[in-house]
């Protein structure tokens, strides 16, 4: 069999689960409109990516102390 292979880091495993929530509730709440998955997959990937960044410039985790 060809599978594809996957190897993830944490920080990509972090903003997967972050997107997918993200996703997830926009299809729950009806705001994926039909053909618009790819787009709305998209979008989620970049506001995962937005809230990361915002959360790394405003807190400071306990191994940046040292």
């Amino acid at each position: 069999m060809n599978k594809p292979y996957m190897s993830l880091q944490p920080t990509e495993i972090a903003l997967l689960e972050a997107a997918s929530r993200i996703y997830a509730a926009r299809l729950v709440a009806g705001q994926v409109p039909g053909g618009g998955e790819t787009e709305a997959l998209r979008t989620a990937v970049t506001e995962a990516i937005r809230l990361a960044r915002t959360i790394d410039e405003n807190v400071m985790a306990d191994k940046e102390l040292d």
